[in-house]
């Protein structure tokens, strides 16, 4: 099977290696002279990331490597200062210096915390990526965004810290039931909507194989997603400018994951969150009644959710206010004004954006 290789470019040039059976090449990836490695996992993965110490475990030219295992709590509950805290101990006790390195192992909330672990320790040591499903291959291991949560919202703390490589091996995937494969190509869906309509063709076609990890019609749409995201984090690095349009349902999304206590998938707190940005587009005049409707249509043939509850808007816009994405208290909203044209409404009126939710509140 080939492999497709996708550059990232920029101060930290990377590449995101795409294929099957890869997984050999995350040791390649190493710096010479690495001679410590973390290997950041969750509970549901201990056996395989055995398996890939076993790999980094060979010799090198200049001496033999000490691989450790950190075993992190599952999804949202590993994305605490707490669990950061624990890997920097584990760091510390084995005498990590700026010459070795972490590999986050798993989903997007682990490689985000292990991107945080490996951005602050230290001020800053090697990263590898190693995305284990769907949202982490095509969103959160690309981009250098890393951070915990806080009682306050989701991501609140962070560092941007670009990785040295990403191994995405597609079959990381195979063991992921439909649900969590669908859920997290939400992210993927984004990208047809805000850069690539041809993710949204490939989809309308066949919506059950663009969603099987087994299939060319998926690796092609994860792999324009990517590419997307490349380009985006190429040029825009720290969010000053073109990146932000990755927010696109992300403002409603993230309040919906809050709400939820991050019980909700974070792809299905996203698709709520983009069907919400696409009929405040519709109101606000810039999207047509068509392209807003295709949102749905997509996202309910997916099986995604396209509503939440009606009475939960207060707490969500309570929530909006404070989010990362509001500047000096102004909200700011990623819209469209047609397939693949984002752009940005800052402080909407508070009535139109009630009238929206009113479109996805059930």
């Amino acid at each position: 099977m080939s492999t497709t290789s996708i550059s990232v470019t920029g101060n930290d040039p990377y590449d995101i290696t795409i294929g099957r059976g890869v997984l050999d090449r995350v040791s390649a990836a190493l710096a010479p002279g690495v001679r410590k490695i973390l290997v950041v996992h969750p509970p549901t993965l201990a056996a395989r990331a055995a398996d890939l110490r076993d790999r980094l475990l060979a010799d090198t030219a200049e001496g033999p490597r000490e691989v450790l295992l950190a075993e992190i709590p599952d999804a949202e509950q590993g994305k605490r200062i707490e669990v950061a805290a624990f890997c920097w101990q584990v760091m510390g006790q084995a005498d990590f210096t700026r010459s070795d390195a972490v590999v986050g192992y798993g989903g997007g909330a682990v490689t985000d915390l292990a991107g945080f672990v490996a951005a602050t320790w230290l001020r800053g040591v090697q990263l590898i990526q190693v995305p284990t499903t769907v949202l982490g291959l095509v969103d959160a291991s690309v981009g250098g965004k890393t951070g915990v949560n806080t009682a306050e919202g989701k991501n609140l703390v962070g560092a941007f810290w670009a990785p040295s490589a990403v191994i995405g091996d597609l079959d990381e995937l195979a063991s992921l039931s439909p649900n969590e494969a669908t859920a997290g190509f939400a992210e993927v869906v984004k990208a047809g909507f805000i850069w690539a309509p041809e993710i949204l063709d490939i989809i309308e076609a066949d919506p059950a194989r663009a969603v099987d990890t087994t299939t060319d019609e998926f690796r092609r749409t994860v792999e324009l997603a990517i590419d997307m995201k490349a380009k985006v984090v190429s040029d825009d690095f720290r969010e000053a400018g073109l990146r932000e349009i990755l927010n696109y349902g992300h403002t409603l999304g993230h309040a919906i994951e809050h709400a939820e206590r991050y019980r909700w998938r974070h792809g299905a707190a996203i698709s709520v969150g983009m069907l919400y940005a696409a009929e405040l587009s519709r109101l606000a005049g810039r999207l047509s009644d068509s392209a807003a409707e295709r949102h749905r249509t997509i996202l309910e043939s997916l099986g995604l959710p396209t509503s939440y509850r009606g009475g939960a808007w207060p707490q969500l816009l309570a929530t909006m206010q404070r989010d990362k994405k509001s500047r000096g208290g102004m909200l700011r909203f990623i819209l469209l004004d047609d397939i693949a044209k984002p752009t940005v409404l800052q402080a909407p009126d508070e009535s139109l954006m009630f009238a929206a939710y009113q479109e996805v509140g059930a």
